[in-house]
């Protein structure tokens, strides 16, 4: 019997026992006990030589601690939450607003389901093959921005950009804005660069759930020749909880089978592939249900292409997975994908019909995977509202 008195703490809650993800709340470090907070700085001195590392006011100094202490601190906390009385000082608190609960480095998102570019390349290069020669033999990638990353609940500003017109650009707010649900991997442990896939666990610390909102008309005009830019970089929500990599020991499955051998570089020495399932609900309706096992990478094979050419890896490294889809309608992960570049109708609750999102409209991604004994492990939701253009 344990101390914490709630009833979303329990192996069947997505925040149960098995889960206890790390967020922020009241300027300090606290793990997320079911629908309540516990704050870690009164009892830090139960962590030992970890003390000074759960009583910070964000995770970073526990990002950069690596591998060992997170071990030791989630072990610790396991005991902690797990005992029939609660450490002095112990005191559970709402969730309260959410806050970033770690300052990003950098950001870099990828382009990892083979369904997502598949359907991306049919609608926006009709006539030409829709996987460019390089998708199959590397994690496609680019560059995003560190400095707009917002937490979830964060309202998003309707973007201003060029567009494609009949005669020549136009410049507006974006009439085709969209989502992207993703999973992110936030990183920590040794500056370094050249992470190998078998050592991808030192360096990543913990998953968030990310809505990379994109402005398709703006990108349709700018992505050729290099790619994504102001069409990507005016927005990206992330979770406010980090679910600690260890939690998904239960959920760990092989990427899909593949044409040919990746190069030495990308092969794994263990799955790192992730059972997880996504929701995304648009204005209350669940119009989508991807599911990550699809991804044609890993997050291993991902950060070890990140940093083949030596780019280093920091704590506070945020990597994206790319837009989650899968082989059916119902597992598309952006609407683009669902209303095939505009030209279908998306219903919503009460008879709304939708292509793109409009001013007002509400977007909450969420996601659970399988836990140890039959227990599901929760990702905190990323949830955002659409407002109007400035």
């Amino acid at each position: 019997m344990t101390w914490v008195q709630d009833e979303a703490f329990s192996a069947d809650q997505p925040f149960g026992p098995q889960t206890l993800p790390y967020g922020v709340v009241d300027g300090q470090i606290a793990v997320r006990l079911g629908d309540q907070a516990l704050p870690l700085r009164p009892i830090a001195e139960t962590f030992g030589e970890h003390a000074d590392l759960v009583a910070a006011d964000s995770l970073n100094p526990l990002l950069a601690a690596g591998r060992q202490a997170w071990t030791d601190v989630r072990a610790r906390l396991i005991e902690l939450t797990q005992a029939p009385t609660a450490p002095k000082g112990a005191a559970l608190v709402p969730l309260g607003e959410p806050v970033l609960p770690f300052a990003v480095a950098d950001y870099v998102d990828f382009y990892s389901s083979k369904y997502h570019a598949e359907n991306v390349g049919r609608i926006f290069r009709p006539n030409d093959e829709p996987l460019l020669p390089n998708w199959t033999h590397l994690p496609v990638g680019y560059h995003g921005r560190a400095g707009t990353i917002v937490v979830s609940g964060t309202p998003v500003v309707r973007p201003h950009g060029q567009r494609r017109g009949q005669h020549g650009p136009t410049f507006g707010p974006s009439q085709r804005l969209d989502i992207e649900a993703e999973v992110g991997f936030v990183c920590g442990g040794p500056v370094t660069g050249r992470v190998p896939v078998s050592s991808a666990a030192d360096h990543v610390f913990g998953v968030v759930l990310v809505n990379d909102w994109s402005s398709r008309d703006i990108q349709a005009w700018e992505y050729q020749p290099l790619g994504p830019f102001l069409g990507k970089s005016f927005a990206t929500s992330v979770s406010a909880w980090v679910t600690p990599l260890d939690a998904f020991s239960a959920a760990r499955v092989h990427t899909p089978p593949r044409d040919h051998a990746v190069l030495d570089y990308l092969v794994e020495d263990q799955p790192w592939g992730l059972d997880l399932l996504l929701q995304v609900d648009w204005n209350g309706t669940i119009v989508s249900r991807p599911r990550f096992a699809d991804m044609f990478y890993s997050f291993a094979q991902q950060l070890a292409h990140m940093t083949v050419n030596g780019a280093t890896v920091r704590p506070g490294d945020l990597f994206a997975s790319g837009t989650v889809s899968g082989p059916e309608r119902d597992k598309l992960g952006c609407f683009l994908e669902m209303s095939w570049g505009g030209r279908d109708k998306i219903s919503l609750a009460g008879g709304e019909q939708r292509t793109f999102l409009e001013d007002d409209d509400t977007v909450r991604i969420t996601a659970t995977a399988p836990g140890p004994n039959g227990s599901v492990v929760g990702l905190a939701e990323v949830v955002g509202t659409v407002t109007p253009a400035s």
